[in-house]
């Protein structure tokens, strides 16, 4: 992900209380990520930063639309996406993760690039089964998806893909039981 003066917060020069940044997240955003789960988007983001000392609280309040492939047909969906997050920041000798939510930097730097954060509390709210709606899947897609697909019922209603060379041991199993 590409450095933006904008995703930078200058810690070291920042005064004691509270302090807040906005960003809108957008298709250059999201074209900017080496990642190709999100490719679209309108999100916004409200960055509050509370520095008590030499400790800060990095609270992350997003809400907007991504869009994200379709598991099922593969066409572009629009997913909403809402999340807060926080992050806890100090100074160190180098730049390092404690652990998921504590971060080290540099006290000689001073900032912290917050775009990555950004991107990857947008990217867990990913569901991890990402489909359209019922009937709003491409319709080509969904015939071939039919055409190579054995689908069978199961007990509780739903539908569950069977592969046909299970059949013979299924067969086996009922006659021993």
């Amino acid at each position: 992900m590409g450095k933006s003066s904008k995703y930078l917060i200058p810690l070291k020069s920042l005064s004691e209380g509270v302090h807040e940044y906005e960003y809108t997240l957008d298709d250059a955003f999201f074209g900017h990520t080496d990642s190709s789960e999100i490719t679209k988007g309108t999100v916004a983001a409200v960055l509050t930063v509370h520095r008590t000392g030499d400790i800060f609280e990095l609270h992350f309040a997003i809400q907007g639309n991504i869009v994200i492939p379709c598991d099922r047909c593969l066409d572009d969906m629009t997913l909403p996406v809402a999340t807060e997050e926080t992050l806890y920041v100090k100074f160190g000798e180098e730049y390092r993760e404690e652990d998921d939510n504590l971060i080290v930097v540099p006290e000689t730097e001073g900032t912290i690039d917050v775009a990555w954060y950004l991107y990857e509390f947008v990217a867990l709210t990913i569901p991890l089964k990402h489909t359209h709606k019922e009937g709003e899947c491409n319709p080509e897609m969904e015939k071939i998806l039919q055409a190579h697909s054995s689908v069978e019922a199961s007990d509780d209603g739903e539908s569950e893909a069977t592969d046909p060379r299970w059949n013979a041991l299924k067969k086996l199993k009922e006659t021993n039981n």
